[in-house]
């Protein structure tokens, strides 16, 4: 079985589901991103990024969408998540 390499939210392809593995923030952003489920474990997608180093807009499996400054994005760790059945 091959690695597969760590990523950031930010670096992410737009409709590819992937898995949080770490968030790499203060505390204070961490507990509001775990707040609305942004956590390791969960998996989530990139639909849009806006132009010019803008927010991404995401969505949780849950259905949840939100909005992520790149900078935030940029400290969330994510790999490629399993492939459903």
């Amino acid at each position: 079985m091959t690695a597969v390499s760590l990523g950031t939210l930010a670096e992410a392809a737009l409709h590819v589901r992937v898995r949080i593995e770490a968030v790499r923030l203060e505390d204070d952003a961490a507990s509001w991103l775990d707040a609305v489920g942004l956590h390791p474990g969960e998996e989530l997608e990139v639909l849009r990024r806006a132009v010019l180093g803008g927010p991404l807009h995401v969505r949780t499996a849950s259905g949840g969408e939100f909005a992520i400054a790149r900078e935030v994005a940029a400290a969330i760790a994510v790999r490629p998540a399993e492939k459903r059945p």
